[in-house]
């Protein structure tokens, strides 16, 4: 996992990121928030979608419409696995434990790390399989 594609994979997403939160905050001047927010979504997974195919998995031999339909799918299942590691921490195990710094925050941190491993995978695997 600590081959030349993973620490490309994380600039990617983090470009991603500022592409989506970047373009969120510059669209707020034309458009209503929620609608800035659902556009800014869609430029980050263009961008992502865009640098991992380009610059992070180089040379895979599935069909773009395959790749397509594999990055959504593997970036559906990183929201559920976000979502449902930030509840399971902030509803469930960070009380138990007695922890009350900021729980909410520090589960959905956490809730957002841990798909970046599966995500990996995922699009190793199957979005841009070689």
């Amino acid at each position: 996992m600590m081959s030349g594609t993973f620490p490309r994979f994380v600039v990617a997403g983090g470009v991603a990121a500022l592409a989506n939160m970047g373009s969120r905050y510059l669209l707020n001047f034309v458009m209503p928030y929620v609608p800035s927010i659902l556009v800014a979504y869609l430029i980050g997974m263009l961008t992502a979608f865009g640098l991992n195919r380009g610059f992070v998995f180089q040379g895979a031999g599935n069909a773009l419409r395959q790749q397509v339909f594999w990055f959504v799918a593997v970036n559906i299942a990183a929201l559920a696995q976000t979502l449902l590691v930030s509840l399971a921490l902030s509803d469930w195990l960070l009380p138990m434990i007695g922890w009350s710094y900021r729980p909410e925050t520090v589960a959905h941190i956490i809730g957002v790390v841990i798909p970046v491993f599966t995500s990996y995978i995922g699009h190793r695997r199957l979005t841009f399989r070689a």
